[in-house]
């Protein structure tokens, strides 16, 4: 068992530190829980790869640092978008 959670751990460490990827999309990856993917890494990879752990942590405080600015940026992204397809309708209604 410590095996496969050793693995699994230093396998999600290795897939966030190589694509600088989020939680989420670690999970979204491995098929798994976000909270699981949260909990190998904050609680069991300081036990397995100290160091590791450590880009890790940097990684994902980076990531919630700019998790604002994402958020933002997706919102902006949808309110254009939205905007476009109402256009696209006023012009549709009009048969152009």
């Amino acid at each position: 068992m410590y095996d496969e959670f050793y693995s699994k751990t230093i396998e999600y460490a290795n897939y966030i530190v190589d694509n600088n990827a989020t939680i989420r999309a670690t999970a979204k990856k491995f098929g798994v829980a976000k909270s699981t993917v949260h909990y190998d890494l904050k609680n069991r990879l300081k036990y397995y790869d100290s160091e590791l752990y450590i880009k890790v942590k940097q990684i994902l405080q980076n990531n919630f640092n700019e998790k604002h600015i994402r958020g933002g940026l997706a919102t902006k992204q949808k309110y254009l978008q939205d905007k476009q397809v109402d256009k696209f309708n006023e012009y549709d209604c009009y048969g152009y």
